[in-house]
C-alpha cells in the first residue's frame, strides 16, 4: 500500500474524531451559553469541526488518490 494511501487514511481518522469532539463540544454548558447570547459556538469548538471537517476531505482524497 503506497505510504500516500496509508497517510489519508489517518488523516481521514484524525478528521472524524476532531468532529465527533468539536459536535460533543457544542452541546455543553458553555457552548450553549455562548450560542444563547451570542448566536455562535465558542472559537475552539469551531476550530474542532472545521479541522474535522477538512480532514475528513483532505484524508478521503489523499486515500482516494493514493493508488498510483
Amino acid at each position: 500500500m503506497p505510504q500516500k494511501r496509508i497517510i489519508g487514511f489517518v488523516l481521514l481518522g484524525v478528521g472524524i474524531v476532531l468532529l465527533i469532539v468539536g459536535l460533543n463540544a457544542s452541546d455543553s454548558p458553555t457552548d450553549q451559553i455562548s450560542e444563547t447570547f451570542t448566536g455562535e459556538y465558542t472559537d475552539r469548538t469551531m476550530y474542532y469541526i472545521i479541522g474535522g471537517i477538512a480532514a475528513i476531505i483532505g484524508g478521503g482524497l489523499m486515500a482516494l488518490m493514493g493508488r498510483k
